[in-house]
């Protein structure tokens, strides 16, 4: 059987679409492959999502945000959208493809000290991982 592509969106391409891309490629590795981009992609992957996927033994530290722009030629199973604004903003595909919106809240915009911080990254890599992974799982 072949392996089925999703394309996670997130605004920025920067926490929860890189941590979803690497629960995708980690736990559903040989039924589907994930790749990850924003509608405004940001500077760099979040060194806290970094941080929260190793701790979880994923290792995205290799990610970089890109744009959605560069994806839209390719053949998708599935695009995920993870935030209201990518949902709102995501552009049409030229294939016909399957949607899927998830949102999660963005950790990125989490305040306090670092460890209250790296708490709010923790909870959300733990929601991508139980909502949207046995989703994806799911269809294919």
């Amino acid at each position: 059987m072949a392996t089925k592509r999703v394309l996670v969106l997130c605004t920025g391409n920067s926490c929860r679409s890189q941590m979803a891309e690497g629960w995708v490629n980690h736990l559903l590795a040989g039924r589907w492959e994930a790749r990850s981009a924003g509608t405004a992609p940001a500077a760099r992957v979040h060194p806290l999502a970094v941080r929260a996927m190793a701790e979880a033994g994923v290792d995205v530290s290799a990610g970089r945000p890109e744009h959605v722009g560069a994806y839209l030629e390719e053949p998708w199973d599935l695009v995920v959208t993870v935030c209201d604004s990518a949902q709102e903003t995501c552009p049409s595909f030229p294939r016909p493809v399957q949607k899927l919106h998830l949102s999660f809240f963005d950790p990125a915009a989490a305040e306090g000290t670092d460890e209250e911080r790296m708490a709010v990254f923790r909870r959300v890599r733990d929601e991508i991982r139980d909502r949207l992974v046995p989703e994806i799982a799911s269809r294919g």
